[in-house]
């Protein structure tokens, strides 16, 4: 398959610096847009399990991979705080973790904020405890031991809040013991290793005038309390922004994998449907507010460029244009011959002629755009046209929209400063 170019090189270095917090709020939705399929299909008790899996099976990699990509070495608590700020599990603010780190093996984190939590706060006590101990107990282990495997998280304390209102939300510690014995990857992280994802090749972001960016190209030296994504440089952002696309897809391998393992192929492919379709509304229209464009032809294929659904483009084989004869429309393909479709993340979806997940994104940048698909055996195609009457929200897009996170607004940029052993 030829490389298509990367539309992220043609983003100017602003952009990139809006769309990476984005891009990690919207990871994190992810999970949100998949829920409400899981209590449907296996009640309270099978969301939080497949929940379990599915990060199990991605953190572990996509961490390693983010970590790599940054140059950040060393296996010390604060290499595994570097991971949390770079992970779609904890999108800057929406979850808002603060550090403190005393030495090479111990620290703590807490939540000042929460989004997850006042996601579920007000749906009872049960719903807290499943995701708050059920979920977070095996999960942030798994997420740290790609750091350092003997690495110890344990709680201070968490919600249920109590009193009423306790803040932080949360408050962890972790630690590394050397004589613990080293934990192994999770039993979901083995069977998703096999997924191209977890160790796509990219090449590096081609060289450009960086005149006026910022200096940062990696995340060696000290961590630090807030990432200020300005201060990366285009090249930085361009490697940052394809790993947290990868984080999607792993996870979305991650749902798949887990439900399968405990119903049949058709309910996996029905409830990742649910998910991705979900997830794609909520990301074009929070893209389109970070790119400022119009619900035209252009705006679209804008948003589509860098919607999730897209990117990464040499992992997904994603291309699109405008066409018609007055720009009017727009051409959107996938490559079957890209990795993606071998992976159990969405693309096979669209190659078996799926493709509510892209009307989704579609009409969240206008309504009345439409869709006719043509899938071969060497391409997904869809013609995008705008019509006259506007299409209903879907139930998937509308269930993720309750979310809090779907009209998250990120507050005023924060000094970083770093956080040296006390």
């Amino acid at each position: 398959m030829a490389p298509q170019p990367d539309p992220l090189e043609s983003l100017d270095h602003a952009t990139l610096a809006r769309l990476v917090p984005d891009l990690l709020l919207i990871g994190q939705l992810i999970d949100r847009a998949g829920m409400p399929a899981l209590l449907g299909e296996f009640g309270v008790d099978g969301m939080r399990d497949v929940a379990i899996e599915e990060w199990q099976a991605a953190s572990p990699h996509y961490t390693r991979r983010m970590k790599e990509a940054l140059s950040i070495t060393g296996d010390g608590v604060a290499e595994i705080f570097k991971g949390f700020q770079l992970d779609v599990g904890a999108p800057p603010e929406f979850m808002d973790f603060r550090y403190a780190v005393t030495d090479h093996d111990h620290g703590e984190f807490w939540l000042d904020h929460c989004g997850a939590l006042m996601d579920v706060e007000g749906m009872g006590d049960r719903l807290v405890r499943t995701m708050c101990h059920d979920i977070e107990d095996p999960t942030f282990p798994a997420t740290a031991l790609a750091t350092n495997p003997r690495a110890q998280v344990a709680p201070i304390h968490r919600p249920p809040r109590e009193p009423e209102g306790r803040t932080p939300h949360c408050h962890w510690t972790v630690r590394i013991d050397p004589d613990a014995e080293p934990a192994t990857l999770p039993e979901p992280a083995r069977e998703s290793a096999s997924s191209l994802a977890v160790d796509f090749p990219f090449p590096p972001p081609a060289p450009r005038d960086a005149t006026g960016e910022g200096s940062r190209d990696d995340y060696a030296g000290p961590l630090l309390s807030d990432l200020r994504f300005d201060e990366f440089t285009s090249a930085a952002l361009v490697r940052i922004t394809r790993e947290v696309y990868l984080q999607m897809h792993l996870l979305a391998v991650g749902f798949h994998q887990s439900v399968r393992r405990r119903s049949d192929a058709a309910t996996a492919d029905r409830l990742l449907a649910y998910q991705a379709t979900g997830i794609a509304g909520v990301a074009a229209g929070r893209l389109r507010e970070v790119l400022g464009t119009g619900g035209d032809a252009r705006g679209l294929a804008a948003v589509l460029r860098v919607h999730p659904l897209a990117g990464p483009v040499a992992y997904t084989g994603f291309s699109c244009w405008t066409a018609g004869e007055n720009d009017d429309e727009v051409i959107v393909r996938w490559d079957r011959s890209a990795a993606a479709f071998a992976d159990d993340t969405w693309a096979p979806l669209l190659a078996a002629g799926d493709l509510r997940p892209l009307a989704a994104a579609a009409q969240a940048v206008d309504p009345r755009w439409t869709l006719t698909e043509t899938v071969t055996a060497t391409h997904v195609e869809a013609v995008l046209r705008l019509g006259d009457e506007p299409a209903r929200e879907s139930d998937e897009v509308a269930v993720t929209r309750i979310s809090t996170g779907a009209a998250f607004a990120f507050g005023p940029t924060r000094t970083p400063l770093p956080i040296t052993p006390v």
